[in-house]
């Protein structure tokens, strides 16, 4: 069986350990990734390659001079490569248009 190569992403990231035929995997396909870069929390199970990422973001107040908390969720696709579980931390980074609602794409693991 022919070993198939990992693509450079252009962030540095490891490599996943398993090989996949996903057509938007970023590693062993030629979608390529570029923009925004975020870091958040699995708060859905994967399913059929997408799941659901919240993060933590600051919105200013410019009546109050001050900040309040908000979050943001974002739906990312899950390359069959990646071992993604809920709760987990996450890295996500923009790509093309996956699908109506999906244009981020999970890069990275964190434990």
């Amino acid at each position: 069986m022919k070993k198939q190569q990992i693509n450079n992403i252009g962030v540095e990231v490891p490599a996943p350990a398993r090989e996949c035929t996903d057509a938007h995997c970023p590693f062993h396909s030629a979608v390529s990734l570029r923009g925004r870069i975020f870091t958040g929390k699995v708060i859905k199970e994967p399913f059929h390659r997408t799941t659901t990422i919240e993060f933590p973001r600051q919105w200013y107040i410019s009546k109050f001079e001050r900040y309040e908390k908000r979050r943001s969720r974002i739906k990312a696709h899950v390359p069959d490569c990646l071992d993604v579980k809920k709760d987990s931390s996450v890295r996500v980074m923009e790509t093309r248009k996956i699908s109506k609602t999906k244009n981020f794409v999970v890069i990275e693991v964190r434990p």
